[in-house]
């Protein structure tokens, strides 16, 4: 005789899968502030210095308070922002005798990070790293700093799932953030085409290296890229306006 088939069993709401998929939920939403948070900070519509609510993050995002909230928290341990409890929330000035110091911090972990991901990435994987390489390639001409950006945060991640190692993850996830926001502000302030273009191409050393598993050359690569920024920061500290750093200090210039 066949077997029978069971009775379906009703599931009420509350219960384990509803509880599953509302864990599920509240990590994608999470995930989406501080995904949304983090581009606005980098590209500075989150001015270096300004004061916000909890209630303004909301309305720039589009996102209900926990997630925002949640996401602000992440942020502050990342020191990206300062939570003040009586009075909201400041963007992070930006000190570049810090951020060129932790450059080097930077530099000591993504050597580590980037050898493992050449010795460690899987075949899908290096798949991926080659579609990334050939499609920002082709774009090289006409990319934007906005774009470029876009293809770094998914360089970065992949490079971080083909390591496999999550302790470093948490420890580059904010440094990739600061010098992001730093290539923003040369770029847009001091650099031009050419030093995109550079970009552009010390990344696709590295995304080649990686994708045929050439763990030395990635490790070099990975080295002339914090050169690069490095470089960045003689520019920066000579001819950005102070005030692009820190809008707070803005009264400064009025008196």
């Amino acid at each position: 005789m066949g077997r029978g088939r069971s009775k379906p069993v009703l599931i009420e709401p509350g219960g384990p899968i509803d509880r599953k998929q509302a864990r599920a939920n509240h990590a994608n939403l999470l995930e989406l502030a501080y995904g949304k948070l983090e581009e606005l900070l980098v590209n500075c519509t989150l001015a270096p210095g300004r004061s916000l609510s909890i209630q303004d993050l909301q309305d720039i995002t589009g996102l209900s308070r926990t997630p925002v909230h949640q996401a602000v928290s992440m942020l502050a341990r990342d020191t990206l922002v300062i939570v003040n409890p009586r009075n909201g929330i400041q963007i992070a000035p930006i000190d570049l005798a810090r951020d060129r110091l932790l450059l080097e911090l930077r530099r000591d972990i993504e050597r580590f990070v980037v050898r493992l991901a050449a010795e460690r990435s899987g075949p899908t994987q290096r798949n991926q790293m080659m579609h990334l390489s050939r499609v920002l390639r082709e774009r090289r001409a006409t990319i934007t700093i906005d774009q470029f950006n876009e293809f770094d945060r998914s360089i970065d991640n992949l490079i971080l799932a083909a390591g496999n190692e999550p302790f470093v993850g948490n420890a580059l996830r904010p440094l990739h953030t600061i010098f992001r926001r730093i290539g923003f502000l040369h770029q847009n302030h001091i650099g031009g085409e050419v030093t995109l273009h550079r970009s552009v191409d010390c990344h696709l050393a590295l995304t080649d290296a990686i994708a045929n598993r050439r763990a030395d050359d990635a490790v070099k690569a990975s080295d002339e890229i914090v050169q690069f920024v490095d470089a960045m920061f003689d520019e920066l500290e000579a001819r950005i306006d102070p005030r692009l750093l820190d809008c707070s200090v803005e009264p400064l210039f009025t008196l």
